[in-house]
Parts: C-alpha cells; sequence; structure tokens
C-alpha cells in the first residue's frame, strides 16, 4: 500500500532540503547512532532514512546494503505521516506491507519500528528505524531510547545548520570590519561636505525666499558626484543591520541554565539507561540567568551528555550540574569505574571540541558543530582528565542579569 502524502509535503521537503544532507558521504556520528539503535533494540538492522520527493534514502545503515528504495514501497513513508513511533510486529500481517516487496522477497522484513525525525519546526525529514527478518515487538524501555536516539538525530541535523549559518554571518561581519574605514571615511568627508553644501542651500533658501542660481549648481554638481557614495553608505548599513538576523540566526533570550540542563539530561536518560549508565542529576537549586537560544542551547547539551554515554562504558556514570563559578555553569563528569575501567570521552571531545573544531571533518564532527554554537554563546569550555576522577568539562556563560525580585524569590524557594 502506498503511502500517502503528508500535507506539508512541501514544506517538509523545503525544511529537509536546507539541510543539504542528502546524497552526502557516511559520518561516524550517524553510523555510532544506527549500531546503538540496533544493540539497543537487538535487531540486525537500522537506518537513518530520509524521505525524499520520490525515494527513500539512508544517511547511515547496519545491518543492510541497500541505501536507497522507492518511496512507493517505502515503510518510512507511512512513519513520517504520524508525530510517534510507529511498530509493525509483523509486516506479513500488516495490510499496509504484505505485498512489499520489501517484505516478501528472500530474507524480507517482517519487524519494523520507525521514529520520526522531528525539527524543531514540526516537519518529519524521515525515521530512525529498526527491522528485523523475523517478528518481534520491543519493550518500552526500547521505544523510549529509539526516540531518544532519534532526537539526537535531529538535532545534529538541525544544529549542523546553524553552526553554518553562523560561520556564513561571521564571515560577512568580518567583510564589514574590513570595510570600516573606508565607510568611515565615506562619511566623514565627501558626503559630510556634500550635506554641508545642500544644507547652506537650504538654509539661504528658507532665509531670502530667493533661488541661488550659483549655489545651486554647485550643489548639484556636488550631490551628483556623490550619488553613488549615498548609495553605498545605504548599502553599508543595510548589510550591517541584517548580519546575523537571517531565518537560520539564532534567536537569543534570556533563559535559565539550570532548566535547559535539566531537560537534556532527561532527553538523553532513556539512551543511558539502555547501556546502563546511571546519570546522576545534580542540575538543580536556583536559576541561573542566562542569554541564549534556549532550543539550540538544549540540542548542544544533549549533544555533549550523548558524548558522554557515547564512550562510556556499559555500567558507567555521569555526573551533570549547573552552578555558579565565574559565571553560570554547567558542568559534566564522566567518572571513571570503580574496577579502574576509564570512559573515553577525553580524547573526543579535546580533539572535537577543543583543539581546532573548525578543521575537524570526521568522527566528531558533532562535537565541532557544537562547540561552534557554544562560541556563539560566548561560552568558555574548560576540559580536565585525571585518573581516579575521570572527565570533567565545564562551560561557563556570560551572567545575564535579571530583576531583584525574581532572584530573591529563586533563592527563596531554593
Amino acid at each position: 500500500m502506498k503511502a500517502p502524502l503528508p500535507d506539508n509535503e512541501i514544506e517538509r521537503l523545503a525544511a529537509l532540503y536546507s539541510l543539504d544532507i542528502l546524497d552526502s558521504p557516511p559520518e561516524k556520528d550517524f553510523d555510532d547512532i544506527v549500531a546503538l539503535a540496533a544493540g539497543v533494540c537487538e535487531v540486525p538492522m537500522s537506518a537513518v532514512s530520509l524521505v525524499d520527493a520520490d525515494r527513500q534514502w539512508a544517511k547511515a545503515q547496519t545491518g543492510t546494503e541497500v541505501a536507497e528504495t522507492s518511496r512507493d514501497v517505502s515503510f518510512c513513508a507511512h512513519a513520517i505521516l504520524g508525530r510517534d513511533l510507529m511498530l509493525v510486529p509483523d509486516a506479513r500481517e500488516d495490510d499496509r506491507f504484505a505485498d512489499n516487496p520489501l517484505v516478501t522477497g528472500e530474507h524480507g522484513v517482517r519487524f519494523y519500528a520507525g521514529a520520526p525525525l522531528l525539527t524543531t519546526d514540526g516537519f518529519a525529514l524521515g525515521t530512525l528505524c529498526v527491522m528485523d527478518t523475523r517478528p518481534r515487538r520491543l519493550d518500552v524501555e526500547q521505544q523510549q531510547a529509539l526516540r531518544a536516539l532519534a532526537r539526537q538525530v535531529t538535532a545534529q541535523l538541525e544544529l549542523r545548520r546553524y553552526a553554518f549559518a553562523l560561520a556564513n554571518t561571521t564571515a560577512r561581519l568580518q567583510e564589514l570590519e574590513r570595510r570600516k574605514d573606508d565607510l568611515a571615511g565615506l562619511v566623514g568627508g565627501e558626503l559630510r561636505s556634500s550635506l554641508r553644501l545642500m544644507s547652506a542651500y537650504l538654509e539661504r533658501l528658507g532665509d531670502t525666499g530667493y533661488h541661488d542660481v550659483e549655489m545651486a549648481d554647485l550643489v548639484a554638481r556636488a550631490t551628483s558626484a556623490h550619488v553613488r557614495g549615498f548609495r553605498e553608505l545605504i548599502d553599508h548599513l543595510t548589510t550591517m543591520a541584517d548580519a546575523g538576523l537571517g531565518g537560520e540566526s539564532l534567536h537569543m533570550r534570556q533563559c535559565d541554565l539550570t532548566r535547559v540542563t535539566q531537560r537534556a539530561v532527561e532527553a538523553v536518560r532513556p539512551i543511558a539507561a539502555s547501556k546502563h549508565i546511571w546519570i546522576l542529576n545534580q542540575a538543580g537549586g536556583p536559576s541561573l540567568p542566562i542569554i541564549a537560544d534556549p532550543v539550540r542551547l538544549e540540542q548542544v547539551l544533549t549533544h555533549l551528555l550523548f558524548a558522554a554515554v557515547k564512550y562510556t562504558p556499559e555500567g558507567g556514570r555521569v555526573r551533570v550540574g549547573t552552578e555558579m563559578e565565574s559565571g553560570p555553569t554547567v558542568r559534566l563528569d564522566d567518572m571513571d569505574l570503580p574496577d579502574g575501567m576509564r570512559p573515553d570521552l577525553f580524547p573526543h571531545l579535546y580533539y572535537g571540541a577543543i583543539a581546532n573544531p573548525a578543521d575537524v571533518p570526521g568522527p566528531d564532527r558533532g562535537l565541532a558543530v557544537a562547540k561552534r554554537i557554544l562560541d556563539a554563546h560566548h561560552a568558555t569550555v574548560a576540559l580536565s582528565d585525571r585518573p581516579g576522577d575521570g572527565t570533567s568539562l565545564h562551560v561557563v556563560f556570560p551572567y545575564a542579569s535579571m530583576d531583584p525580585a525574581e532572584l530573591i524569590r529563586d533563592l527563596a524557594i531554593a
């Protein structure tokens, strides 16, 4: 059964194409997610599938070599019609898929579960899906982990788009900075003399009521010579006003770092539980007001926590807290295990987000993107690693002043 098109298909495709992700090379960030999804759900196949206009394309996959199929036979084309996990315990018993060639063929798909990749604007780009060649079901914990991993995929896709937009905005601002001296000379020199002549002419005309032909001719020649200068001035000012205000810019406002961190912890907790990793949440206490884009910042903190979970051995411990250091701070501790085993987070954070994140194209691109978003928030990132203590990451934000009454109220509640 061919899936109908979503009601917002045109807008959905526009959102997908804006990510510039289709037909891109494999990336370890996404490969790790599909491997984790397959392991958590105990199935042989998993994929990050994106639903194009007439095809389904896999950004990452494990257990299958089929990277692209027609949308007409796609399970994911059905899954994107909903807002939650689509479960197909036995495809041969489901009227939508019983005659599907992906089901009836040798080693055909019998079990499917797909979590929609929903953007913050509500568009379903595709799914994170898991499959098996025999009927089966997922327990509640597996379903929650699959949903959480799907949110991680979407966050990665959106953060990369915003990081690219921020890089473009930075380049535009640097170009404006280089041209600042030209702009200052234009305003302080040639244009100012023309404006002075116009002002003198209009003032004399207002006082006497008589048209001074000689002065008018002088004004005409001066302004005519500098019309281009006026246009350049307007273009400069317009560009300066528009820099950073595009549709992909961060939407900064005052928010509470403590609450953003708590939401990030809860988003990652099902993934940690699937690996039997304990997340100790110490992100509590009074509000820590900062100026930030709360949606993008939550995605960044979620990714950092996900990295900690991904590189921590099963049974490990991750501690997360918010506190006041030199400013509002998120502290993430990937702790050593009692038997001496150590997490593998430090080198990934160092090479992916500290050393030179702008030049990291490979395994830790997601961490480099997270660092770029943190830079846009003027956050300071510090990293340490000590045997016995584990890896510790501190992210310090500039403090945003808040109303004294609100501060007293939050302290009283705490």
